[in-house]
Parts: C-alpha cells; sequence; structure tokens
C-alpha cells in the first residue's frame, strides 16, 4: 500500500512530508495507535479536523496533540506539508 507521504525516522521523531500536488483524496480520516505530539515545520493553507469539530487551520510552530484512536485527517493546503511526529507509547 502506497502512503502520501515519505517519512524520515531521527531518533524516536518522525519528519513526515505531504508533497504539494498530492491529490485530496488520498489523505483519509485515520485513528493512530499511539498518542502523537505534532509539530508543524512547513506549509501554507493546511487544515486538520477532528471527529466532530470543524477544521482549524495548521502553521508553522503550531504544537497539536492527537489523542490514540482519535479520529482525524488532514486536508491539502497551497505548499507540502511538514511535520515532526513524537509518538508516545506507554507502557504502564
Amino acid at each position: 500500500m502506497n502512503k502520501p507521504y515519505k517519512d524520515v525516522l531521527y531518533n524516536n521523531l518522525v519528519i513526515r512530508e505531504f508533497d504539494k500536488n498530492i491529490n485530496s483524496s488520498e489523505l483519509k480520516w485515520h485513528r493512530d495507535k499511539y498518542d502523537r505530539e505534532i509539530t508543524i515545520l512547513e506549509g501554507e493553507g493546511w487544515y486538520i479536523q477532528f471527529e466532530n469539530s470543524l477544521p482549524f487551520e495548521i502553521k508553522k510552530g503550531d504544537v497539536i496533540f492527537i489523542n490514540k484512536h482519535e479520529y482525524h485527517r488532514v486536508i491539502k493546503g497551497k505548499t507540502k506539508l511538514k511535520i515532526q511526529i513524537y509518538e508516545i507509547t506507554r507502557t504502564t
């Protein structure tokens, strides 16, 4: 299965990049297995939407916490989107 992004792993962080020419239909509603802290590194005109909420614009420097199993999606913007993902895996 092809993913609509490219990941680069740095220690316990993932740098994820979505191309500006991505097809919007590739950006699906989904849930993640673990809590995540997302930091926006680059991107203009992109939005994130959580289930039962209106989408809101994300901007460089924003930090967003996503609870595990919480439905969400990103909505295509004007430029590429580059984010840093810190996945919080708890063993207790």
